[in-house]
């Protein structure tokens, strides 16, 4: 029940989250265009991500909540891997759309209204520290939930960038400031959109998590009665739900026996986070003993 309770206190600030960066977003479009501040513009492209990342995010968790069935036996968990990566996709594709509008101011540059893009970047700053305090002590639950926290915390730096950035053009009218801005912002967008892009993707393909399979091996090995264990396989359904599948060869003998050997694999599997062991027990079946199957010896 603690934790039905937390999972919807979660969602509930999401959604709130979300209305507040929309808000934000109409904000800072108005304003961006009033005041002529691309800072302030490509501050609200990248609220507007955050607000589609946040409402993706909780329709992950929504979906990742139903229970398994005939079609879909692993769960829906992948859901979240899904969203993760379009949040990243769309993170590495807005920031290198913001490079390439900073390059054409640099290259023309447009008067800018100092005072009212600091007022509504000021506003922006605030709306998103809110939305980064509500969802801080969940970010480290899911990479889900950690790509929609991570276009918030990005929108929040940026936001303090475009403050400076005002402050700058009222004082010293440094015009330049504005795309300057731009590209920082764009390239720490890019810099943690990538980092979790590349995650999803090594889920989604099935790629193994970061774990010494050679090390493995030798804890399978070490158990008396099992003469080699070959053919790995290992991948995760979600970020946190390692599956691990092998062949291990032993002596003839009956299943009863045989059932002490995955036990003790399990047991020995539980410490490097694995959660779901197949074992597939032989006798002198496969000719080929790598770790992994097909892979050239050395």
């Amino acid at each position: 029940m603690a934790h039905r309770h937390y999972h919807e206190e979660l969602k509930g600030r999401m959604l709130f989250s979300f209305a507040l960066n929309i808000v934000i977003t109409l904000a800072e479009v108005i304003g961006g265009i009033l005041s002529g501040s691309l800072a302030l513009l490509s501050d609200s492209l990248h609220n507007f991500s955050d607000s589609m990342s946040i409402l993706a995010s909780y329709l992950a968790i929504k979906i990742g909540e139903r229970e398994k069935n005939e079609k879909y036996t692993f769960g829906y968990k992948r859901a979240e891997i899904l969203v993760a990566f379009v949040n990243s996709a769309v993170l590495v594709g807005v920031a290198l759309f913001l490079l390439v509008e900073a390059y054409r101011r640099f290259k023309n540059p447009e008067p800018i209204d100092g005072p009212l893009m600091l007022g509504v970047a000021l506003i922006g700053l605030l709306a998103n520290l809110v939305s980064v305090l509500l969802l801080h002590e969940h970010a480290h639950e899911s990479m889900n939930v950690r790509s929609a926290y991570l276009h918030l915390l990005s929108d929040t730096l940026s936001s303090v960038a475009v403050v400076v950035g005002g402050v700058a053009i009222i004082w010293w009218s440094i015009l330049w400031i504005d795309p300057l801005i731009t590209v920082l912002i764009s390239l720490y967008i890019f810099k943690e959109g990538y980092a979790i892009l590349k995650e999803s993707i090594e889920v989604l393909m099935e790629a193994a998590p970061d774990l010494d399979l050679e090390e493995i091996k030798r804890e399978i090995e070490s158990i008396p009665g099992i003469r080699n264990a070959h053919h790995f396989h290992v991948w995760r359904i979600g970020e946190k739900e390692i599956h691990f599948e092998c062949h291990v060869e032993v002596d003839d003998m009956p299943i009863s026996e045989a059932q002490k050997f995955i036990d003790e694999i399990e047991e020995k599997l539980k410490r490097f986070g694995i959660t779901h062991v197949t074992v597939q027990l032989e006798a002198g079946r496969c000719e080929d003993k790598n770790t992994i199957c097909g892979e050239k010896s050395d």
